[in-house]
């Protein structure tokens, strides 16, 4: 993992950040494009939108900084948008060379985040928060959508999610 030179206020964001980025291809690793979409029978969203959703996710965030670029499946998660069924979403592999692309220079415009952008307001619908308090949450999705394809991995036969 990456050392920075981040205020103390967003060191343990981006060491969390960090962390996700490794993961997140390790999460993958192996699972065929066919079974990115198998929802098991369930409604539950599958490995190939969360793994679309977690790159919209970062290059939302790299807008927000200031970082004008979009992930090649920008149509189909534009605007927040959930999953759409009938959809055959891109390859993991397409995703993870977008994850590649906005990874770093997501990193270094956080790590050189101002306390004035930090503080600035975002209004979401129905709240209002800090883009401090959205980059917080954001690091929470993150975990919580590689623990989804983690846990995706297992119910479609693959093995556990090897995190070293």
């Amino acid at each position: 993992m990456e050392t920075t030179t981040a205020t103390p206020r967003t060191y343990a964001l981006l060491t969390l950040y960090d962390m996700h980025t490794d993961f997140f291809p390790r999460a993958l690793e192996g699972i065929k494009d066919s079974d990115a979409h198998n929802r098991l029978n369930t409604k539950a969203n599958h490995v190939a939108w969360l793994t679309g959703s977690l790159v919209q996710q970062r290059f939302e965030l790299a807008k927000d900084l200031g970082i004008e670029r979009k992930q090649s499946a920008y149509e189909l998660f534009c605007d927040n948008k959930g999953i759409q069924d009938d959809v055959i979403y891109p390859s993991l592999e397409q995703f993870k060379i977008d994850w590649k692309l906005i990874t770093p220079i997501l990193r270094k415009a956080m790590a050189g985040a101002t306390d004035t952008q930090l503080d600035r307001t975002i209004a979401m619908p129905g709240m209002n928060m800090s883009f401090y308090e959205l980059i917080s949450f954001i690091t929470y999705r993150e975990a919580n959508c590689i623990g989804q394809i983690a846990l995706w991995r297992r119910l479609l036969g693959y093995s556990a999610m090897n995190y070293m």
